[in-house]
């Protein structure tokens, strides 16, 4: 019988081994601190160095002062580099059972059912950190990779929340029911108001494709299908918008259920 190995075999990577230009402060930052993430160059307005020397000075790495046109020439057009830009290796892949081990008692998983704007997956990341989400699920075809633009969108969010992208989403689904999820689909068919659920638990809410809204296949996986009640002049929220609520109300949920209840006051007594 074969030795087991010593070490775990290293995880693929996201996105395979290519360098990508990560720009704007919040993302390159964030990016800078992660330990996880391999630094190749760092780019920088002699302006933007001076005000976060504190910070590029802790790199191991000089930064490379450019004049903020040429710095705009090294990346992609139209990028909005706020004068900080860095060449950095992809994050290792996380796995569902990395995602799963992170969760508590009480935890909410975003998924995302073929999701392809950056810009939402990134504004869903930045959701996810603020509100303590403890992962985001995605496809691993159409969902868009981790660019710059995505991470720009997520603002620092990319290095702090687990984006973990599904070969198979039902299957992923299906293995979310057997750590204990309920499965909310936020679909315009739901018969209840996603203000009307009680979120304790471990519960994830999965939101479908701009446009194109939960696959039926999706829709079918999910315990109830819930809705964002919105005035009737506006049918429907954006999916960055819809996640960002659905996670608010799960948030506040948890405050009220961490709030301690005040005694009744006896007769005559005045509040404080």
């Amino acid at each position: 019988m074969g030795s087991r190995p010593r070490h775990r075999p290293p995880r693929p990577t996201r996105g395979g081994h290519q360098a990508v230009w990560l720009y704007g402060r919040h993302a390159v930052l964030a990016a800078l601190a992660n330990p996880e993430r391999r630094v190749e160059r760092v780019l920088a307005t002699r302006e933007t160095a001076e005000r976060l020397e504190a910070e590029l000075g802790r790199l191991a790495i000089r930064t490379e002062l450019l004049a903020r046109e040429e710095l705009a020439q090294r990346l992609p057009a139209g990028a909005v580099h706020q004068g900080l830009a860095a060449l950095v290796g992809p994050l290792e892949e996380a796995a569902l059972e990395d995602l799963l081990a992170r969760c508590g008692e009480h935890a909410l998983v975003l998924a995302l059912d073929q999701v392809t704007d950056p810009h939402n997956v990134g504004a869903i990341l930045r959701t996810a950190a603020a509100f303590g989400v403890s992962g985001v699920l995605v496809t691993e075809r159409h969902a868009p990779a981790d660019t710059g633009v995505l991470a720009k969108a997520a603002s620092g969010a990319l290095e702090l929340v687990p984006l973990v992208r599904a070969v198979n989403l039902a299957r992923a689904l299906e293995q979310l029911k057997e750590a204990g999820f309920w499965l909310y689909g936020l679909d315009e068919r739901g018969d209840v108001g996603i203000m009307s659920l009680d979120l304790a638990g471990r519960a994830a809410i999965v939101l479908g494709a701009e446009g194109e809204g939960l696959r039926r296949l999706t829709a079918e996986k999910c315990d109830r299908l819930v809705t964002i009640p919105t005035a009737p002049q506006l049918a429907a929220l954006n999916v960055s918008n819809a996640a960002a609520v659905a996670a608010y109300e799960w948030a506040r949920q948890g405050a009220e259920r961490r709030r301690p209840h005040s005694p009744p006051l006896s007769s005559g007594e005045a509040p404080p």
